[in-house]
């Protein structure tokens, strides 16, 4: 038994697909069943049904896949430990971000990271919240970077900034010669949303149920994007993170207007497993993150 057979059995229990599994471990299919069935002569136990078409674990499988990713996650850890990674900004390194954060932040902490850390090998994930917390607990993410969430809590969470939200409405609306407004002034309006999954979903609903506003259940936007042609396009208003809108108060048939008492925001916070030997690493890429962001909203 190896380590690599391991690899091989957690990618098939999460492909539960041969060919599949073969492929996210860059290896041919015969190779990748060859190790399976290897695995389960040298355990003496079967891991995989084989009388079905479909891939099925075997209750003993089951058990030996949670098993192994544990083992992974903790080979991992000593790969850091040995190498002293931890105190060194060098080598690789896996970040996750939301897609409400990463298209509208990493332009602005891409090229800080290549001046700051011109060692460190850069690898951007990009999905929503669940599958990063998820992709962080089992070690494929070194750290993550979105909204502080209950889905968190288990992290070690180091605030980066907190990001206002902006009203934002077609150049026609009776709103778009505003600057501000107040949160109340949204009572009785009717806003699109972002889709199931997006915790920006749930913040911005907050803010808009308490204020007396609701969602409007005929549309829900894949992506802010959306959400901004919406807009654009007359068909609602929308609450936006300051980060996904221009400079500009208005821009593409677009206005976005601040609002105040209460101002919407949420916290933006970089996400690390306890116990992690690359504490340190984190710790000066969320003091760089933190200095930059300062820079950026004060301008």
């Amino acid at each position: 038994m190896n380590i690599r057979d391991l690899e091989y059995l957690i990618a098939l229990s999460e492909h539960k697909h041969f060919r599949k599994a073969a492929e996210s471990c860059f290896v041919s299919q015969p190779t990748l069943s060859g190790q399976i069935k290897k695995l389960e002569d040298e355990l003496g136990v079967s891991l995989l049904e084989r009388t079905s078409r479909r891939v099925l674990f075997t209750d003993a499988g089951l058990s030996l896949v949670a098993q192994a990713q544990k083992v992974l996650l903790e080979v991992k850890v000593l790969t850091e430990l040995a190498s002293q990674q931890g105190e060194s900004m060098s080598g690789p390194l896996h970040i996750g971000f939301i897609p409400t954060v990463g298209p509208y932040l990493l332009p602005l902490i891409i090229p800080m990271f290549r001046e700051s850390f011109p060692d460190l090998e850069l690898f951007l994930h990009e999905a929503q919240t669940s599958q990063l917390t998820h992709l962080l607990e089992e070690g494929k993410l070194d750290c993550i970077l979105l909204a502080a969430v209950k889905e968190t809590e288990s992290f070690i969470e180091l605030p980066l900034y907190d990001e206002p939200m902006v009203v934002a409405v077609p150049d026609t609306h009776p709103w778009a010669e505003k600057d501000e407004m107040e949160m109340a002034s949204l009572h009785g309006e009717t806003l699109l949303m972002l889709g199931d999954g997006h915790c920006l979903r749930d913040q911005a609903m907050g803010f808009c149920f308490a204020a007396g506003a609701k969602e409007d259940g005929r549309f829900k936007a894949t992506s802010l994007e959306t959400l901004r042609n919406m807009v654009a396009a007359g068909s609602g208003i929308t609450l936006l993170p300051q980060l996904a809108t221009p400079k500009e108060r208005s821009r593409d048939g677009v206005c976005y207007i601040k609002v105040h008492d209460p101002i919407p925001t949420r916290l933006i916070t970089l996400c690390y497993r306890p116990g992690s030997p690359l504490r340190t690493r984190y710790e000066k890429i969320a003091a760089e993150i933190k200095d930059r962001m300062v820079t950026y909203f004060e301008q």
